[in-house]
């Protein structure tokens, strides 16, 4: 994240005595990517963090593509997967690479131990549903629409407060932050910028536990999922500072780009990684030179993949589309607006559509349960 933040107590300089009100020292623990040199935060706990008392591998964790993979346009629709279960355990892989893996998840249940994903960072596009995300950092409150970001090795875990959920979830190889030319050469977020550090939430309220027992938390790591029992709870931070930390940003922040002619992907982009990107399209008035065609041209990204994750039923230059469908767009072949949408839109104003797009920079594989939720008929459906 460009910019600091701290909660709770923390001492008046880094790796200095920071002493408990009842004798003894606090523990100070640097959690930060790229070893010393990465974005850092310093946590101060009651217990060292370290105090495991057992560990048990529980299984693998792998991705398994679709036995006969095929190059051509998917429509996927979310609508039928079933509500069942964990928001970590249970989530519905549908596309994934090396880079990334994008899945889909409607829980059921507030998971009763934590998880810390020791590979990748996490974005979370809360589709449906309310909760609170609790970490070691504070809790996050989170709604319809907010995007969380998760560092990676970022203890949480979601308590949700309503009884529908629905959650788009992206994990990523590398670190997820936002775009280098939305940035100044000291990290600031510039003028220009469809959102600034006022529209970026960072945890606002740490809850301190200080309870010795045995509690679970769960650590996704080297391709497996291991269970390791603590001898204290793990929130058990009495402050904190620095840059590394989990934040959100709600997708109606989000203030698009416009001109007079139709304006390409990146001016939604919200998020960067070495492997792909994150965009909202939000709603907008439309380009308005007076023989502007607003619907995108046809284009082959080469090099890319574009998916792109429907959060209302209307897309200027798609048809057939609902809430929460999904489709891939694959490298390879050209895309672009269904029949009558490219000059059904020469007119119109403004649009009201909302989208995630994520393209990656390397060929997504589509995942075995993608094909149970799979419009077989969409690849066809440029042919009037």
């Amino acid at each position: 994240m460009p910019f600091y933040h701290t909660l709770g107590s923390i001492p008046r300089k880094r790796h200095i005595v920071h002493p408990k009100p009842d004798g003894g020292v606090y523990q100070e623990q640097l959690m930060g990517n790229f070893g010393f040199t990465g974005p850092a935060a310093l946590l101060y706990h009651i217990h060292p963090p370290t105090a495991v008392l057992r560990d048990e591998h529980l299984r693998s964790w792998v991705y398994e593509e679709e036995a006969h993979p095929m190059l051509r346009m998917r429509h996927l629709r979310t609508a039928p997967l079933h509500a069942a279960g964990s928001p970590v355990m249970d989530r519905v892989p549908l596309m994934f690479n090396n880079d990334c893996a994008i899945l889909y998840s409607k829980p059921t249940v507030n998971d009763d131990f934590f998880y810390r994903n020791g590979m990748q960072d996490e974005y979370i596009y809360v589709a449906k549903g309310e909760g609170v995300l609790e970490t070691q950092f504070g809790d996050l409150p989170f709604s319809k629409d907010d995007q969380l970001i998760i560092p990676q090795s970022i203890l949480h875990r979601y308590r949700f407060t309503s009884d529908e959920v629905e959650l788009l979830i992206l994990e990523s190889s590398s670190y997820l932050r936002t775009p280098r030319r939305y940035r100044n050469e000291y990290g600031q977020i510039i003028e220009g910028a469809p959102f600034s550090e006022r529209d970026f939430h960072a945890p606002t309220e740490l809850k301190t536990h200080d309870e010795k027992g045995e509690f679970e938390i769960r650590v996704r790591q080297r391709g497996g999922l291991t269970r390791f029992i603590l001898d204290h709870h793990p929130l058990d931070v009495v402050g904190w500072d620095g840059f590394y930390f989990p934040w959100k940003f709600n997708f109606n922040d989000f203030e698009p780009i416009t001109g007079t002619i139709h304006q390409p992907p990146p001016i939604h982009q919200i998020l960067q990684s070495d492997g792909f990107v994150v965009c909202n399209f939000a709603p907008r008035p439309f380009d308005f030179h007076p023989e502007a065609i607003p619907a995108p041209y046809f284009h082959s990204n080469v090099m890319s993949d574009e998916v792109l994750f429907y959060c209302s039923d209307e897309f200027m230059s798609r048809k057939g589309i609902e809430w929460g469908s999904m489709t891939l767009h694959p490298d390879g072949i050209p895309h672009g607006p269904h029949p009558g949408r490219y000059e059904g839109s020469i007119g119109v104003e403004h649009t009201d559509e909302k989208a995630v797009m994520i393209d990656t920079f390397r060929p997504l594989k589509v995942a075995k349960p993608a094909h149970d939720i799979e419009d077989k008929h969409y690849w066809k459906s440029w042919v009037e």
